[in-house]
């Protein structure tokens, strides 16, 4: 019998390589789409419509959290942080028009 280590085509170039820990089962390690999509909603929430997209990037945040995604409370901090900036900044443009 052969161990797992030995590789029956012969091919040794990843003989001496570490194992990779396996993500829990039913999530791959690139599944952040969540996350990924919160911290898009940040950088539009300083330039358009901050409220909305700030909230919705809070949200997608917290879910992407709760489903182990390990960028999801960095998402949803920096969507509440564009929305405080996008707000800001939206009341000083409006303020030096007027």
């Amino acid at each position: 019998m052969t161990s797992p280590e030995d590789s029956p085509r012969g091919d040794d170039r990843h003989a001496g390589a570490p194992r990779q820990p396996r993500p829990p089962s039913g999530q791959r390690a690139v599944d952040q789409v969540l996350s990924i999509v919160g911290f898009v909603c940040a950088a539009v929430a300083v330039l358009f419509t901050p409220v909305l997209f700030g909230l919705a990037g809070i949200v997608l945040g917290i879910v992407g959290h709760a489903r182990g995604e390990p960028l999801g409370k960095w998402a949803a901090v920096a969507a509440g942080v564009g929305m405080v900036i996008g707000t800001a900044l939206s009341f000083a443009l409006e303020s030096i028009v007027s």
